[in-house]
């Protein structure tokens, strides 16, 4: 029942993102929407995060703000999966450097101009996928959902295909190669379940950093990665030392990692931010 529900809310989704981008005409790029922390172009198609932006004028208040907390003017972050900006841009106010990485072309192209448009001057903007090594990968670009392109998944579920994505080739590389002897003090990753392969490249990066922010999801570990909660801790544990879960509110120490997780894993219980800390 769950999953019927689920797959008649994606298929409304993408009705709605069809006819949005055919009432407004083939040669819309973007849509403006002006928000608490500036302007940003949106996909008209976008029904997640530009829908969120052009109706309510924010996205993300409770992550921006968690995450402004490790911050502080000399603070330089990697954002891997920056999208169009939404957190990028208000971050940038309260850091040093910012470089931003996005793997879709299209949504980099909005990433750009939203840099533009809000006057951003401390951020390095990449079109690049993070991954393990450097080679060149398939990518789904996705339309209803911009936010969930992604590296093709092993498994071909319905809900990353719900809105006929395009497939392209896009560069993929080892961040330890292309950003070579970069440190950064906050790293926050959202790149829809390529996390496991863009950490495996970074390890000469995590091993500098304070801070890491990931997305946890299940179904991206086992159906886009192919990996256990074992082995995607494997790239992490040995740099950091606590675990904070803000879903549960739950702090841990390194010993409990794993039971954490994979306890979540086994529930299907995601969070849109696990934070790693050195002690």
């Amino acid at each position: 029942m769950k999953n019927i529900k689920q797959k008649s809310k994606l298929t409304i989704q993408n009705m709605v993102s069809k006819l949005a981008k055919q009432a407004l005409g083939p040669h819309v790029f973007a849509l403006i929407a002006k928000t608490e922390h500036g302007l940003f172009a949106v996909s008209p198609e976008d029904f997640s995060v530009g829908r969120r932006l052009l109706r309510c004028g924010s996205y993300g208040a409770k992550e921006i703000a968690r995450l402004k907390h490790y911050l502080a003017p000399e603070s330089t972050v990697l954002i891997v999966g920056a999208h169009i900006g939404s957190l990028t841009i208000p971050l940038a106010k309260h850091c040093k450097e910012i470089v931003a990485i996005e793997a879709n072309p299209i949504t980099y192209d909005l990433l750009t101009i939203n840099l533009s448009l809000n006057g951003v001057s401390n951020c390095q903007a990449i079109n690049i996928a993070a991954n393990d090594k450097d080679e060149r990968i398939d990518f789904l670009l996705s339309r209803a959902n911009s936010g969930g392109s992604k590296r093709v998944p092993k498994v071909k579920d319905y809900v990353y295909y719900y809105d006929k994505p395009q497939t392209v080739a896009v560069e993929a590389v080892s961040l330890d190669n292309y950003l070579e002897e970069k440190s950064f003090d906050l790293i926050v990753m959202d790149i829809e379940g390529s996390e496991y392969f863009a950490l495996e490249g970074m390890q000469k990066i995590l091993e500098r950093s304070k801070v890491l922010v990931l997305e946890f999801l299940p179904h991206h570990l086992r159906s886009v990665s192919g990996v256990t909660v074992e082995q995607f801790l494997a790239m992490i544990e040995p740099h950091f030392s606590t675990l904070f879960i803000p879903s549960k509110q739950l702090k841990l120490s390194k010993s409990s990692f794993k039971a954490a997780l994979q306890e979540m894993y086994n529930k299907g219980q995601g969070d849109e931010g696990i934070i790693f800390e050195k002690a």
